[in-house]
């Protein structure tokens, strides 16, 4: 398994990826700095992290969508590769024009560190094969992760199945509590129409040991190395 981590200025959970990935779940890591211009090849699956990308000026994610890497990996997702973004990396991704919508300041106007429970909504992507219906404890941090997306967006988001994750209770219900940044509909990931491409806001590589109070988050990244984007698709057509 062989996974490419791209690095920008300002990426501070790079750190926290590669040692999941290496060290719990077995990985190669190809760290793959923002300048480089081509992704290294016959990797399994591309992750861009979280932190404050070139420190978050003009928007959460504008400049490092602009990276010289950002071309490589728009072609690795043509090809059906599969592209993870944590929340910068989720920033990054929409403002590449990747993924559909946008992630606005929070509704409370700070920075929220906390742990999350945010419920599967689909089996469908890669990332998310066998975990529909389940509730996952992941942790947020982020001031920018309020997801927005314009009425005639959000049918297209429902028609195609691209709401992946919601914010939820431990009852599955999206209530104000649960809902940290005031996202629409507690939107917390979103896929493209192919599903080889997801943003997410929680961080799955900050829940993958029991010493950091959940183990959640490896099922995602497993996906991410192993499941196959072709077998997701055809099991949706079965």
């Amino acid at each position: 398994m062989r996974c490419a981590l791209v690095v920008f200025p300002g990426s501070n959970c790079d750190r926290d990826c590669e040692h999941v990935l290496t060290y719990v779940l077995g990985a190669q890591v190809l760290r793959v700095w923002h300048t480089h211009t081509q992704l290294p090849a016959q990797v399994d699956c591309v992750i861009l992290p979280g932190g404050f990308s070139h420190g978050d000026h003009l928007r959460a994610g504008a400049i490092a969508s602009t990276s010289p890497i950002m071309r490589s990996v728009r072609e690795f997702a043509a090809r059906g590769g599969k592209v993870l973004g944590i929340c910068n990396g989720f920033q990054i991704l929409l403002e590449a024009g990747m993924l559909p919508g946008a992630l606005l300041t929070n509704a409370s106007g700070r920075f929220v560190c906390r742990q999350t429970r945010v419920l599967c909504a689909r089996s469908h992507t890669p990332f998310t094969a066998g975990l529909e219906g389940q509730i996952l404890t992941l942790p947020i941090a982020h001031a920018q992760g309020n997801y927005f997306i314009d009425a005639a967006g959000l049918k297209t988001l429902q028609r195609e199945g691209q709401v992946v994750m919601h914010y939820t209770s431990e009852c599955s219900e999206l209530s104000d509590e649960s809902n940290p940044n005031g996202s629409l509909m507690g939107i917390a990931a979103v896929c493209n129409a192919r599903g080889n491409v997801m943003g997410m806001m929680p961080h799955p590589e900050r829940a993958c040991e029991v010493i950091l109070g959940s183990e959640d988050g490896q099922a995602i990244l497993r996906n991410a190395l192993t499941a196959s984007v072709q077998a997701q698709q055809g099991d949706e057509r079965e």
